[in-house]
């Protein structure tokens, strides 16, 4: 029986939901947080809904993961949205919205999450994107918050290695997910899923990446992950 413990964020739906059933089947006691997601406990699930874009909020949520599960092993943050929302021409409200949950809740998340791991050490992980190894043509202000993630994840990585803090972190960057965050970036283009012409990758694969970094051997760090479905070209 695993004894382990995993916090994940946006969990609610898509890559989150499908990454905390992954960590369930696989014996980890989960706390499973989203502004959406309804309140209560299951065998070996604590669920808490909550705006991490709060730092006071933010506090809460591990406090209480900690009094249920005694220890934290493994955070991964998964919450985002999508916009889009050019640089040059966007909406203000729309970059402020994309900052405040892509790189202010995950770096307020990271901060609380290495206060609370063990001396052995914890793992990070951090849901990223293909836009923060590249700008697409419609990228805008978001590419820029994806961008951000991945400096944000290996700052983290120095950080804690300079302080002899033996913590993994690890960046998962997917393509196009069949989620509806997906959906929700392609619709002011008047588009959606179908419309790119290609089998999207499943929020379960994007899982199976976590899963593979979490099990890697105690003296191996997966740190970047790139997985994109075969056919998206860029």
């Amino acid at each position: 029986m695993n004894s382990k413990t995993a916090l994940v964020t946006g969990a609610s739906r898509g890559i989150g939901e499908a990454t905390a059933k992954a960590l369930c089947a696989a014996g980890y006691r989960v706390t499973a947080v989203s502004r959406s997601i309804h309140p209560g406990e299951t065998a070996g699930t604590l669920t808490i809904p909550a705006d991490l874009r709060d730092p006071a909020e933010v506090e809460k949520v591990f406090d209480q993961h900690t009094e249920k599960w005694g220890q934290l092993d493994v955070l991964v943050a998964c919450a985002g949205i999508a916009k889009i929302a050019p640089v040059t021409t966007g909406d203000p409200e729309a970059w402020r919205a994309m900052w405040e949950t892509n790189v202010m809740a995950l770096s307020l998340c990271v901060r609380s999450a290495c206060s609370r791991f063990p001396d052995t050490g914890g793992h990070i992980i951090n849901i990223g994107s293909l836009s923060g190894h590249r700008v697409p043509s419609t990228g805008g202000f978001y590419a820029a918050t994806k961008h951000a993630v991945r400096a944000i994840t290996e700052a983290a990585r120095i950080e804690l290695r300079s302080a002899g803090n033996p913590t993994k972190v690890t960046h998962i960057s997917p393509g196009f997910v069949d989620t509806q965050l997906v959906d929700d970036y392609l619709a002011p283009q008047g588009k959606s899923r179908a419309d790119l012409g290609i089998e999207l990758l499943a929020p379960e694969e994007v899982a199976r990446a976590v899963m593979h970094a979490v099990s890697a051997p105690a003296g191996a760090e997966i740190n970047d992950i790139l997985l994109r479905p075969r056919d998206q070209l860029s």
